[in-house]
């Protein structure tokens, strides 16, 4: 890879993520992305790419048998490096245009039923400080549908407790406001007023501090959250790989089966599009044939 490549692939990292608001995340992965397709390219000038040979790393990265999901990123990676340079007038043209991403297949996302919320919950020793912390988070990822990202930056003045509410901000620093249930903002209220300053003796409750702390005083990092359900599911039979995000969609199944609109879905989740937030209405349409299955004595 040449110095010239090297300096676009800075310039663009820069550009998602502060021009385009990217997250952590995707920055980092569409860097990877560009990275690799760099390398590919080897001393090859980047002007002078053109579609068949975006066409021909694509056939290369093939062997490597990535999902659908990694490969369409990839694309979109390659569209928005592009997209960006053509921007920039250092390419004439954008030889990624063409390009399509593979058809997704829609899977249904795991989720919890209440008994299972409720064991998960309730398997969780709240005699520590760190386990009633942990409790807190879990009953409030579940009660508002929050990303585990968006709970780990949570600041003291996002929150507005009085009224059940706490803004959060989602992909791309998209602001919301999500909704925290009675039982859940209890266990926010506890913690704060009397376990929060056990976990860190330096307690900082400025507006800016972090909600969630380590032992350490620093924001609490969603692979913590990570490690804590997994030492609750090592200890209770749950044939179900339980993930923060799985509480997420727990608490959108369950408001659209309870009735709930799914334009109002939609907002609490911080979907941008629509389609994003259907994928639970098939959750719940394979319920009823669960449901219809089992009851029904003439289903089989």
């Amino acid at each position: 890879m040449n110095e010239q490549s090297k300096l676009y692939l800075q310039e663009f990292k820069l550009y998602t993520e502060v021009e385009r608001n990217f997250s952590k995340h995707t920055v980092c992965a569409y860097g990877s992305d560009i990275l690799s397709f760099l390398i590919w390219l080897n001393d090859k000038n980047i002007k002078d790419v053109t579609y068949n040979l975006i066409r021909e790393y694509l056939l290369y990265i093939q062997q490597f048998k990535y999902t659908k999901s990694t490969t369409a990123r990839k694309i979109a990676s390659l569209r928005t490096f592009y997209r960006f340079l053509y921007r920039e007038r250092v390419v004439e043209t954008n030889p990624a245009d063409g390009i399509h991403a593979p058809k997704r297949g829609k899977t249904l996302p795991e989720f919890l039923t209440e008994n299972e919320i409720e064991k998960i919950l309730n398997n969780i020793k709240i005699d520590t400080p760190a386990g009633y912390r942990n409790r807190t988070i879990l009953e409030l990822l579940y009660a508002t549908g929050m990303r585990i990202s968006e709970l780990s930056n949570l600041n003291f003045e996002n929150l507005n407790l009085d009224e059940n509410e706490i803004k959060v901000f989602g992909k791309g620093a998209k602001e919301r406001i999500v909704l925290v249930s009675d039982r859940a903002k209890k266990y926010m209220e506890s913690y704060l007023k009397n376990v929060r300053f056990l976990i860190c003796k330096n307690e900082n409750t400025s507006l800016s501090a972090p909600v969630f702390v380590n032992k350490t005083g620093y924001r609490l990092q969603p692979q913590s959250v990570r490690h804590a359900i997994n030492d609750v599911m090592n200890k209770i039979e749950l044939p179900k790989h339980v993930t923060p995000h799985v509480f997420r969609h727990s608490f959108a199944t369950k408001l659209l089966e309870n009735g709930a609109d799914l334009r109002v879905v939609q907002e609490l989740l911080g979907h941008s599009s629509i389609s994003n937030t259907q994928i639970y209405t098939h959750v719940s349409a394979e319920r009823l044939k669960q449901s219809y299955n089992i009851a029904h004595p003439r289903a089989n």
